[in-house]
């Protein structure tokens, strides 16, 4: 039977929710001022003092950003290479830890060190570029998917998984006649959603916000990621403040224009641009995340 509450169990109560709260607002204030700012007329946002609502509401840096012509085929870019990468990591790396998960196979000590060296010994970006470049990989969209089907940490975090399986699903499915891939697509696979999810999560994370390879690997504009297309974004919006603040006349001189622009709300609008499609879909995947890094991570 529960007793019945003291004043001590209440103002431990009050204290705990005035916690809660302070974190919620601390967590939530960050993201709901740069919110505001985006979703801000630009010429007021100017003014400052902008706190968790837009004081003059306007679509204008949204409509800079999504109005602009290589923003489209870069956003086909990213959710191409994000798709690609995704599903090809996912297939390659449950392969392998699969693999690696049976204790029969031959050399498999061998195997998980020379696996494991790479985590701590790279190459470094020289060789590396030197080799994608030799692999004709230079300017090319697989130079976004092909070095990034194995992630050596998801290797062993999926094979931890594996191995925590009943060996008597293997062991009845190879009674009936299957083989080992039969048995990977047919079993493992639909059994295995939670770090399946979990290491999508990971590649798909990474895909989407991705800039050094573009960067690096990526000269034409024809195959530029949106994460360095909004940068430019970012850049031309610094460069039509400037030329703002020379006067209207000045900046019509230099092709300006006379659209109210703000730097401040386009990065801001930018960042959400980049981050509404994981906000999307991280809810759906959540509860897979967090049953697959607990349950993957009980046993090295």
């Amino acid at each position: 039977m529960v007793g019945k509450r003291t004043a001590t169990d209440w103002v431990i109560d009050i204290i705990i929710w005035l916690i809660m709260i302070i974190v919620i607002v601390a967590v939530m204030y960050p993201f709901l001022n740069a919110l505001a700012i985006s979703l801000n007329h630009a010429e007021d946002t100017a003014l400052g003092g902008i706190t968790i609502f837009p004081r003059r509401f306007s679509l204008e840096s949204y409509s800079t950003i999504l109005t602009n012509p290589v923003i489209g085929r870069a956003y086909f870019i990213t959710i191409s290479r994000t798709l690609l990468g995704t599903l090809s990591a996912l297939f390659v790396t449950g392969i392998l830890a699969y693999g690696l998960a049976h204790s029969d196979l031959v050399g498999r000590k061998y195997y998980a060190i020379f696996l494991l060296i790479p985590m701590y010994f790279a190459g470094g970006i020289v060789p590396q570029f030197l080799m994608l470049r030799a692999m004709n990989m230079f300017n090319s969209f697989w130079v976004f998917v092909v070095p990034h089907m194995v992630g050596l940490f998801n290797v062993i975090l999926m094979r931890t998984f594996f191995q925590q399986l009943p060996d008597s699903l293997e062991e009845s499915a190879k009674l009936d006649g299957a083989n080992y891939l039969q048995i990977f697509f047919r079993i493992i696979i639909p059994i295995s959603t939670p770090i399946f999810a979990t290491i999508a999560l990971f590649v798909g994370v990474f895909h989407w916000n991705d800039w050094f390879w573009g960067n690096i690997y990526i000269t034409n504009q024809a195959l530029r990621p949106m994460q360095n297309i909004l940068l430019s974004v970012i850049n031309e919006a610094q460069r039509d403040a400037a030329l703002a603040a020379l006067g209207g006349a000045a900046a019509r001189a230099a092709g300006g224009g006379t659209r109210p622009v703000n730097v401040r709300s386009i990065t801001v609008a930018t960042m959400f641009v980049t981050i509404a499609p994981i906000i999307a879909v991280y809810p759906f995947l959540q509860r897979f995340f967090i049953k697959g890094m607990m349950v993957g991570s009980i046993k090295g």
